[in-house]
């Protein structure tokens, strides 16, 4: 996907949430974020709960990539990933847009990016992941699909996910396939699933994706 067409997809997502989703029931939207926040979590819908979770769980995949992808950028990743925590999706598009596909690494791994490089981040998030979408199964869904056609942030929320999705087999995956000396014609099929299979086909990316070796570092210096 070229810059062009995430600079216009990220334009008119902006546009079709404001001039064009359903409208913004305000005091309802603070009420459930007061809820969420303040884990008064037996007062939301499960299938909300679980929606608004798995949006951090996006943000902390796509993390996982491009906090290494932005050590080699002229731009950092760390600004945009802030405003993904407020604005989801909106605050991400811009660093895909302007990013360079790069597939090189150098320097030495911090320790915040040991975590997002280690199984136990990719297993915790897997794991905490097949939790929400099961607790998601134990809420209404009718109440969920009537605020989805009817509450401007359960539908923005909802398709911002989607987007998510669509986003992450870009330049992204295989720069970070090749930054890890993968091969991706050998991986075959699993390639296909990883860029295909919604949420746990990039979770099982982390989870099999080879460590930045510490002997693959080059020291800047």
């Amino acid at each position: 996907m070229n810059r062009n067409a995430l600079w216009l997809l990220w334009a008119g997502f902006i546009v079709y949430v404001i001039f064009l989703a359903p409208p913004l029931h305000l005091e309802a939207t603070i009420k459930l974020l007061i809820n969420i926040l303040t884990l008064q979590w037996t007062q939301v819908n499960p299938v909300i709960l679980s929606l608004f979770a798995l949006v951090g769980i996006w943000l902390l995949i796509y993390s996982s990539l491009l906090f290494f992808d932005g050590r080699m950028q002229s731009i950092r990743f760390y600004p945009f990933a802030i405003a993904s925590v407020a604005s989801g999706v909106i605050g991400l598009i811009p660093y895909l847009a302007l990013r360079e596909s790069n597939q090189s690494f150098s320097g030495e791994k911090d320790k915040f990016l040991k975590f997002l490089d280690s199984r136990a981040f990719a297993y915790s998030l897997t794991i905490t992941t097949v939790g929400l979408v099961a607790y998601a199964f134990l809420g209404n869904w009718d109440n969920f699909i009537d605020q989805f056609v009817t509450d401007k942030f359960i539908h923005g929320m909802s398709l911002a996910l989607c987007l998510f999705y669509l986003l992450f087999p870009t330049s992204i995956l295989d720069d970070d396939i090749a930054r890890r000396n993968w091969n991706k014609e050998q991986m075959g099929q699993l390639y296909l699933f990883i860029a295909l299979t919604p949420l746990f086909g990039p979770l099982a990316y982390l989870c099999l994706r080879p460590k930045i070796a510490v002997s693959q570092l080059v020291d800047e210096l």
